[in-house]
């Protein structure tokens, strides 16, 4: 059966070219992903665990960070809004932003509030162990109506907003309604990643992105086969009151379901793998059913922001589906958090035509 990704190469890489010069706003939990990185070969005598000798610390953007940081990757223009804590954690994640050349007007530091951190230790290219330090509460009344203030002010030069939620208490149901709201007015699309912990109605989002696990555990029963995709992208349609569902499914690739649907498109993952010997060479070996998972960090964040990124700049869903599915896939054939350059979405739909 021929890959519909592989038809629609030549206008895929068409749309590539329009990305750029795009301002997409990016609303959600910030947060900073610290890297120590070091050696192990041998077991410590206090209990069965590896002893890593530290070799160096890297920081990048995670969270609702890390969308805009592949949103600026692709050469559009990413705006945050959000909250940090008044610590060192939250002046590494606001240099890593200047870094990254995304704008930070919308970011408020609160001292009232814990930057997320999750530092990953990483011996010969595996993680040993994930430490986070975060906390779950709600903002402040006085920080929420600033933080809305600024990202109502900035709706007008915005081609759309992503709404990232990792479920550190920025976004409630009130504060997504009337940021929905606000858009809506503007005739600025919203594309939402929900959290499961929570089950609101983003009414008038323009898609909603969730995984497999996360759209099961939604509609409480298992999701086995096309039909109950189909179902189930229905069912969250109606709940979310949103205008397309995109379920991602990992090496099984993705579903997207529009309201002017009548069923579900699934999107089948990139044709070849990248092994491990291979990761960050141009080297690709065909005939397997897909990329091989190097690091699925990230990957979610990727999706979104090429999602909104490819719909913002005039392509129908479907389409802007495909170009993130071929971008998460590369995304995955990476270590750590990581984007994905025009150059690489080019170099893969050029394998996929073969």
């Amino acid at each position: 059966m021929a890959n519909p990704i592989a038809n629609s190469a030549v206008r895929l890489k068409r749309l590539i070219l329009r990305l750029r010069g795009k301002r997409i706003g990016v609303l959600g939990d910030l947060m900073l992903d610290r890297y120590l990185w070091g050696t192990a070969s041998r077991l410590s005598p206090e209990a069965a665990v590896p002893v890593v000798d530290f070799e160096q610390q890297s920081e990048c953007l995670g969270g609702a960070g890390n969308v805009a940081a592949n949103i600026t990757a692709l050469g559009a223009k990413a705006e945050a809004f959000g909250v940090l804590g008044s610590d060192e954690a939250g002046r590494a994640l606001e240099r890593c932003l200047r870094e990254a050349k995304i704008g930070a007007k919308g970011v408020i530091a609160d001292s009232k509030r814990v930057t997320t951190v999750k530092t990953r230790i990483i011996a010969r290219h595996q993680q040993v162990v994930r430490v986070d330090r975060e906390r779950h509460e709600p903002l402040r009344v006085d920080t929420e109506e600033r933080l809305l203030r600024l990202v109502f002010g900035a709706l007008k030069r915005l081609d759309a907003l992503v709404l990232s939620d990792y479920d550190k208490g920025l976004i409630t149901d009130d504060f997504a309604d009337r940021v929905l709201s606000a858009a809506h007015q503007r005739k600025v699309p919203v594309f939402v990643k929900p959290k499961t912990s929570r089950l609101y109605a983003y009414r008038g989002a323009r898609a909603i992105v969730c995984n497999a696990k996360e759209a099961s555990f939604y509609v409480t029963r298992s999701l086995a086969d096309e039909k109950s995709f189909d179902e189930t992208s229905r069912a969250l349609l109606a709940h979310f009151g949103c205008s397309a569902v995109v379920i991602t499914r990992g090496a099984n690739g993705m579903n997207v379901f529009d309201e002017t649907s009548s069923r579900s498109v699934h999107i089948p993952a990139t044709g070849f793998e990248v092994t491990y010997a291979r990761v960050g060479q141009t080297g690709i070996e065909r005939g397997a059913t897909g990329r091989q998972v190097f690091d699925v960090t990230g990957a979610g964040d990727t999706v979104l922001s090429v999602l909104a990124l490819a719909a913002a700049a005039g392509a129908a869903l479907v389409d802007a589906a495909m170009l993130a599915n071929i971008a998460a896939g590369v995304v995955v054939g990476k270590l750590g958090t990581a984007s994905v350059s025009p150059a690489e979405l080019e170099n893969a739909l050029d394998e996929i035509r073969g």
